[in-house]
């Protein structure tokens, strides 16, 4: 491996030391979080001045009669509209974005006109106004520009606003009981809160002039709907992240130069991701921006001297837009160099199994079961091969690729930091895939064909597994098989170290297991078996132990403590163990030539068959 570490030189100490003070991270600055707190605080009083009648003659009418209008029908529901809105600016203003500045700041005075002209609240008008003040005078703190975005957000805002505005609804509905006619039934409720978002009189009847409220107020939460979910479609798209063809190609020469470094370099090429370069072009970092977090992947791309300037353009990137930042899976010298310069935290995530192709053996004690699993594979009639990508014709791999789409172990598509996301592309020749095949008397529709293992290169001397892939009726133990035919078969490629499956928090599993364990790590080890019936964990790291791996440990590099449920999220999110978007029905699914594999490279169910 080329490269050293950079040290501190006066020149990377004043880059480290400007890079720490001004690039620490986007953390929110305390006035945009106390504006974007107070506009929510003023939210759910809005919300509830327009939803219950006794709200405004309680001991909080004096702060009731700051808000937008609180009494008579059309001021229920202009109460209630200010109050929604200003609970979806609030999050946005938060993370100091503009364009929630700028409808805070155009919502704020309509909504002192309004008590003016229905209320004649004077009051109302100068809190309305310096709730406004502070907005404008810190208007240099809303800078950042926006997520990416896509149509889908249309729909998930049409169901959770829709989900939202019919259980507002019920409780609008319900809020009148001394002037409510009869006893309704839920149903019935119900039935007059989805007519009411229509604009339609339901079968709930109320005395005097709570009809006109509630039906104002059920009318203003379906126009709030409808005008919120036509702005998210019709509104410019910001679209995902995605590599270039130059991009790509600028990868590639790095990659060349300076890719035996980490393993996880090649799926720096994955094209969901975005990178930013370094200013002298010698280095990248590769990433995704998922519900908010800048999520990067690995190591830094190039020469190790020029990872700072990298890193500098990451950050920057990361606070234009008030993203959080985060790096999942990177080496002990990648955390070393991201803490050093961006002054962010670091913390052990779990280890990857490398196996050294010299090292490796079939004979000894301790690869007893994997022997004599291949052996009896080998006996049931089962071949492997193993060829690099551009080693095989277009027809096989179309063969292949098509296998691995059917054969995968769930509906959804995994894989980010550790999965290149396609299999047999021209452009990914010296990939490595290991191949089993026996021959039925009812061939099925991939012929022989039964087991796929693919690899992508780690330098000029490795391969990294990527994606495992089996067809159910084979006989267990494809896994093991492949696995052993590639490194037999790693000599012949001028292979000599391999890299397989990360295991997250393998050292808490395998020394809480010791004799002499404390009660905490027991209970930690105890913690992580449960969660393994639902994530590969354990699995993972026993299927990975059988072949007698060394262990290098991966990390995470967080800003705050305090983020780290939202990184997870994100990082599952991106990894496909959670999908926030609400997919098409599989059989409409439109096929590609390209798919993405499973997260950390195999699946829950290939691992347990094996």
């Amino acid at each position: 491996m080329s490269g050293k570490v950079p040290q501190r030189s006066p020149q990377m100490g004043h880059l480290s030391s400007r890079v720490r003070n001004v690039l620490r991270g986007p953390r929110p600055e305390a006035v945009p979080v106390l504006l974007g707190r107070a506009c929510a605080l003023v939210g759910l009083l809005d919300v509830a001045a327009g939803v219950f009648p006794r709200f405004r003659h309680s001991r909080m009418h004096a702060i009731a009669e700051v808000l937008p209008g609180a009494t008579g029908p059309f001021a229920a529901a202009l109460s209630l509209s200010a109050g929604v809105l200003l609970l979806l600016l609030a999050h946005g203003l938060k993370r100091g974005k503009r364009r929630a500045w700028r409808a805070a700041v155009v919502l704020l005075p309509a909504g002192a006109v309004a008590q003016f002209t229905y209320r004649h609240s004077v009051i109302g008008v100068l809190i309305s106004l310096a709730l406004l003040a502070p907005l404008l005078r810190h208007r240099d703190q809303f800078a950042a520009l926006p997520d990416p975005r896509s149509r889908w957000r249309a729909l998930a805002n049409f169901v959770l606003m829709g989900a939202g505005s019919l259980a507002l609804g019920l409780v609008i509905v319900s809020a009148h009981p001394k002037t409510l006619l009869g006893d309704p039934s839920l149903a019935d409720r119900i039935t007059h809160v989805l007519y009411g978002l229509f604009g339609f009189e339901g079968p709930v009847d109320y005395q005097g002039t709570t009809s006109w409220t509630v039906a104002f107020s059920l009318g203003a939460l379906g126009l709030l709907t409808a005008i919120t979910t036509i702005y998210l479609a019709f509104r410019p798209e910001h679209p995902a992240a995605a590599l270039t063809e130059d991009d790509e190609a600028r990868l590639r020469a790095l990659l060349a130069k300076h890719g035996g470094r980490d393993s996880l370099g090649h799926f720096a090429l994955r094209r969901d991701k975005a990178v930013v370069f370094s200013p002298s072009g010698k280095a990248a970092v590769t990433y995704r921006v998922v519900s908010g977090v800048m999520l990067a992947s690995g190591d830094p791309i190039g020469d190790v001297e020029a990872w700072p300037g990298a890193i500098e353009r990451f950050m920057d990137e990361a606070k234009a837009h008030s993203w959080t930042p985060a790096v999942m899976g990177c080496s002990e010298t990648g955390a070393e160099v991201w803490t050093r310069e961006t002054g962010l935290d670091a913390l052990e995530l779990g280890d990857e199994a490398v196996v050294d192709v010299p090292d490796f053996s079939l004979t000894g004690r301790a690869m007893r079961n994997v022997r004599q699993m291949v052996k009896r594979i080998e006996r049931a009639g089962y071949e492997t091969r193993v060829r690099r990508v551009r080693d095989l014709g277009e027809t096989e791999l179309e063969r292949i690729r098509q296998a691995a789409e059917d054969w995968r172990g769930t509906d959804t598509e995994r894989g980010f930091s550790m999965a290149l996301g396609r299999v047999g592309d021209a452009s990914d020749g010296d990939c490595l895939i290991a191949t089993a095949h026996k021959a039925d008397d009812e061939p099925g529709p991939y012929g022989d064909l039964k087991a796929i293992l693919h690899f992508v290169p780690w330098g000029t001397d490795g391969v990294s597994l990527d994606l495992m892939r089996r067809d159910r009726a084979a006989d267990p133990g494809m896994n093991e098989l492949l696995i052993v035919a590639a490194l037999q078969a790693a000599p012949k490629f001028d292979i000599a170290r391999v890299s397989l499956n990360f295991a997250m928090f393998r050292s808490a599993l395998a020394r809480g297991e010791k004799i002499g364990a404390g009660p905490v790590l027991r209970a930690w080890r105890g913690l992580l078996v449960f969660l393994s019936r639902w994530f590969q964990i354990e699995s993972l790291y026993k299927f990975n132990a059988k072949f007698q791996p060394r262990w290098e440990p991966r990390f995470v590099v967080y800003r705050a403590s305090a983020d780290l449920p939202r990184l997870g999220l994100a990082a599952m999110q991106a990894e496909g163990f959670v999908n926030m978007a609400l997919p098409l029905p599989r059989f409409l699914r439109r096929r590609t030539a390209t798919r993405r594999p499973c997260p950390h490279r195999a699946t829950e169910r290939d691992i347990q068959a094996a």
